[in-house]
């Protein structure tokens, strides 16, 4: 979608960059995927293109491997949720993006390039996402602000800020330690 034109810009501290061009699904040499077209569709809307994918070979990169944003107050897929179809369906996807560690050294080499360097207790993650913000921040050893008032909103039963007992039930259940936690950034 134009809203994704910008993923497919290289940075100008990355050497070399890949030329990546859109073209129809049968030209296609791989699958960047940034998110669904549609982000309220069913995502077996997919799974036609995916099974032409999969036969020729294509694999998937998921620029974003969150499963579900909210975006104000609509939820919407995100690329991960097609990228694990796509790896449902018997086709190989690549995930980049948070937690996975390239992405965390790609914001570290653009903040030196802008500011110089940055030591990593002066960094900290933030997100409300558990297994993708929390999770990426944890493995790279980063202080981690849970903002709970988004997508967990209902499991840490945040209004204005988490209720307590639900928010230590809920990273107890999906074994995360966030440094901090937050109904909200407002």
């Amino acid at each position: 979608t134009p809203r994704d034109d910008d993923f497919f810009k290289p940075l100008s501290i990355i050497k070399n960059p890949v030329d990546i061009q859109k073209v129809p699904l049968d030209q296609a040499d791989g699958i960047v995927c940034c998110g669904p077209f549609d982000t309220q569709a069913d995502l077996d809307v997919n799974r036609a293109d995916f099974l032409y994918a999969k036969t020729k070979g294509l694999k998937l990169l998921c620029a974003n491997p969150d499963i579900i944003v909210d975006r104000g107050e609509t939820r919407e897929w995100c690329a991960g949720a097609l990228a694990a179809l796509y790896t449902e369906m018997g086709g190989e996807s690549l995930y980049f993006g948070k937690p996975h560690p390239p992405i965390y050294d790609l914001a570290r080499r653009r903040y030196a390039a802008l500011t110089g360097s940055l030591s990593d207790p002066r960094i900290i993650a933030i997100g409300d996402g558990i297994r993708t913000d929390i999770l990426g921040g944890q493995m790279e050893d980063i202080d981690t602000l849970f903002i709970t008032g988004g997508l967990a909103a209902t499991e840490t039963k945040t209004t204005q800020q988490p209720e307590e007992t639900a928010l230590s039930d809920y990273i107890k259940t999906e074994k995360a330690t966030p440094a901090y936690a937050i109904g909200f950034l407002r």
